[in-house]
């Protein structure tokens, strides 16, 4: 196999060396070709001297390209058009990967059966969960960008994250690239570009493994351990679900816009937000009202849009 691992970058100099310095210790066959292209999204600080080091030190293993027009899924749509090899690799410049990660993440998609797979992403080894945090929610972690389905291998029935997952290259020439109007950008923090592309995938009938033995442990800012960011999180993902798929096409009965279904879930989670017996039971059920109140902002900004074109 020849592959390409693809990491963007935005002002992150300092995490951008510990990053880079993990995938250099990668022990990966010596019958694979690999290479890391590292994209700069139209960084300030001191990233490009921080890239161009390393391709400095060592030749043929990085490369650096400049994307100008700031964006996730920009960034990572020229990423894929320049990488050279058949499987691309995706991680992010706040992780620090185990050595064994890029050779166990891209190991199974030698077998035809698997289009791309998806590692385990865990928070640095000192990160301690706060108390209203209910770790033992599957989805509770999502802020951080973590990803845990347990230590054993198995098919994946929902989309890995961008910060430790591969891709053929040829799913990208087949079902298109990250879509643009998703993913962090200059005054729209929307997220998911990586979530719906590879949804997009398993709608499709295609195959994704998870591989527990891909490790990559993500940077936890204490700024981000708090339940204001949380539920930022929580209402940009409400909305993220509305722009990837639009508003629901069964829902019956519909005001501004806007499923009547949402209104009564938002009164259910309201409720059990205010009667919950300990705080991380409240803030689950509070995250859940968030998420909810993303998804109606947006109902009603599309449909407001429909009918200002359409007028």
């Amino acid at each position: 196999m020849n592959l390409s691992v693809i990491l963007c970058t935005f002002n992150r100099s300092v995490a951008l060396r510990k990053a880079l310095e993990s995938i250099v210790g990668q022990t990966i066959h010596n019958s694979v070709e690999w290479e890391v292209l590292v994209v700069d999204n139209n960084s300030k600080d001191e990233t490009r001297e921080v890239i161009e080091d390393f391709c400095y030190r060592y030749p043929g293993r990085f490369r650096y390209l400049f994307e100008p027009e700031q964006g996730k899924s920009q960034a990572l749509n020229s990423g894929i058009r320049e990488a050279r090899g058949d499987i691309i690799a995706f991680t992010d410049d706040d992780v620090i990967a185990e050595s064994t990660w890029l050779q166990n993440l891209t190991s199974s998609l030698s077998n035809a059966d698997w289009v791309g797979a998806g590692g385990r992403t865990l928070p640095q080894k000192a990160f301690s969960a706060p108390d209203w945090l209910a770790c033992d929610d599957s989805h509770a972690l999502g802020p951080l960008a973590m990803f845990d389905k347990g230590c054993e291998p198995r098919e994946l029935d929902e989309p890995p994250y961008g910060n430790n997952m591969a891709y053929r290259k040829e799913v990208f020439e087949k079902y298109g690239d990250f879509r643009n109007e998703l993913g962090p950008r200059p005054g729209n923090q929307i997220r998911g570009e990586d979530t719906e592309f590879g949804q997009r995938l398993l709608t499709a009938g295609e195959r994704l493994v998870y591989e527990p033995s891909a490790v990559v442990y993500h940077d936890v800012p204490e700024k981000r351990v708090t339940k204001a960011y949380f539920l930022d999180w929580w209402f940009d993902k409400g909305r993220a679900g509305i722009e990837e798929s639009g508003i629901p096409s069964d829902a019956k009965w519909l005001v501004a816009g806007i499923p009547i279904l949402y209104f009564s879930r938002l009164v259910v989670w309201t409720c059990r937000w205010m009667c919950g017996t300990t705080s991380s039971r409240r803030f689950s059920c509070q995250r859940r009202v968030w998420w909810l109140a993303g998804t109606v902002v947006q109902c009603f900004r599309k449909s407001h849009a429909k009918r200002v074109l359409g007028s």
